[in-house]
């Protein structure tokens, strides 16, 4: 009977053992604000992701592309220009900016009875939108050249600005614009095997 007594003694006390424990871990989960990924079992607000870096960037690609745009509705062609919806082919080159982030825009014109000299001469002489030629000089009148670039930048040493590109069709030229504006944070890596990038339209 005391045997008996003692096993019923001591299985009261292990159930009163466990039951603290649980009741122990309980009562610290209460005590700390317990977030899932569906509620916040405490009710308390919590804070939303910090998002103004992206903010920043969407801000500063809606500025360079304003500007791009600016640059193409000034843009400037030789009397008898059309304006193409659609992508010209017939180019095999294109300008490759050095620096970044950096937002681009395509633009080409058809310019009927037109020659690549002359074409890429009048762009040299017209300046859009007050931006400075990389021209070195006028074009060649040899007319075994095929297409000249003509390139503009806003300032000196600028890795942005438009640069054209004039093609020989069977009919005329066509025109390529290439119109780029760096963002606030863009840099300019430095050239492989050191030196200095080219200007926008040398090629």
């Amino acid at each position: 009977m005391r045997r008996r007594l003692a096993l019923v003694v001591g299985s009261v006390f292990l159930t009163i053992s466990v039951t603290g424990c649980a009741t122990a871990t309980a009562g610290a989960g209460l005590s700390t604000p317990v977030v899932t990924s569906e509620s916040n079992l405490t009710n308390e607000p919590t804070a939303a992701p910090d998002s103004e870096p992206a903010v920043a960037l969407d801000s500063e690609a809606a500025a360079a592309r304003e500007q791009a745009q600016t640059w193409l509705d000034a843009a400037t062609l030789p009397p008898g220009a059309v304006r193409s919806d659609m992508k010209i082919g017939g180019f095999n080159s294109y300008t490759g900016w050095p620096c970044g982030p950096i937002e681009e825009l395509e633009a080409f014109w058809k310019i009927p009875d037109a020659t690549v000299h002359d074409t890429a001469n009048w762009l040299m002489e017209n300046p859009t939108a007050g931006l400075i030629t990389t021209a070195f000089g006028p074009a060649s009148d040899n007319p075994a050249i095929s297409s000249a670039m003509v390139g503009y930048i806003p300032e000196p040493d600028a890795q942005e600005g438009i640069v054209y590109t004039i093609a020989k069709t069977t009919d005329g030229v066509v025109v390529r614009a290439e119109i780029a504006a760096l963002t606030e944070s863009a840099v300019c890596p430095p050239p492989p095997g050191g030196g200095a990038w080219g200007a926008p339209g040398h090629g």
